[in-house]
């Protein structure tokens, strides 16, 4: 038995399901969709409805917004 509790001691369990830290890349990642929806919508208003999409029109702003939301959603997971 106290070999047991001596090697939890030196090896703590790492923590697993909605305690475990988030991974290194989830940071950059959900930054980075509020940031690239934030220039799409600049280079929309910037460039006069010609870039990123000209055919969507106006529709670029909800392109925009919806690839700022999916970083937004990315918050609520952040540990």
């Amino acid at each position: 038995m106290a070999r047991s509790t001596a090697r939890n001691a030196e090896n703590p369990e790492t923590p697993r399901g909605n305690d475990a830290p988030n991974p290194v890349w989830f940071k950059p990642v959900m930054f980075g969709f509020m940031l690239i929806g934030l220039i799409w919508i600049l280079v929309y208003y910037v460039s006069q409805a010609s870039w990123p999409v000209p055919s969507l029109g106006p529709w670029n702003i909800m392109v925009g917004f919806g690839i700022m939301f999916i970083g937004f959603l990315m918050t609520t997971r952040w540990r």
